[in-house]
């Protein structure tokens, strides 16, 4: 039980890792000399710049949705942490499981907005490409989605 315990332990730390990354690392598109994220464009050549992302509200809420799913996903482990001690035997981790669930489901929700309307945004062009944060909120999206399921499966034992 302790290893499965640590399991599910080091599953959503990493999940948590990966949401934070494809938050804040600025290589959601990608393009020969340009870099853009949620939160600012950068581009490089002889002198390296950077400038305020778009207001655009889709935009915005991809950022709302990319927020709240790391708190979402803070909230469920904290919450993990407090049923572990205060649950009763034989009791299942619902509350922590739907926490992050949802911050499962924020991310897809994020994910999935940007990658419709990014073309609003950045013009379509043959060097600009989705970056390796970007890919990472895809993959933050799954494994999210386990461990609230295992988290609802889960029973508590002595």
């Amino acid at each position: 039980m302790l290893l499965l315990l640590l399991g599910i332990i080091v599953l959503h730390v990493s999940v948590l890792v990966l949401l934070f990354i494809s938050t804040i690392v600025s290589q959601w598109l990608v393009g020969v000399g340009h870099t853009a994220d949620l939160w600012q464009n950068c581009t490089t050549g002889s002198v390296f710049h950077c400038l305020t992302s778009s207001t655009n509200e889709w935009l915005q809420s991809v950022q709302a949705m990319m927020i709240l799913s790391i708190i979402f996903s803070i909230l469920s482990l904290f919450l993990f942490f407090c049923q572990l001690f205060t649950l009763t035997k034989g009791g299942r981790f619902y509350v922590t499981g739907i926490f992050q669930i949802l911050a499962g489901l924020c991310v897809m929700s994020g994910a999935a907005i940007f990658t419709v309307r990014h073309t609003d945004w950045q013009q379509a062009s043959a060097d600009i490409s989705f970056g390796f944060a970007y890919i990472l909120a895809w993959v933050a999206f799954p494994l999210a989605l386990i461990s609230g399921v295992i988290y609802i499966i889960l029973r508590k034992r002595e």
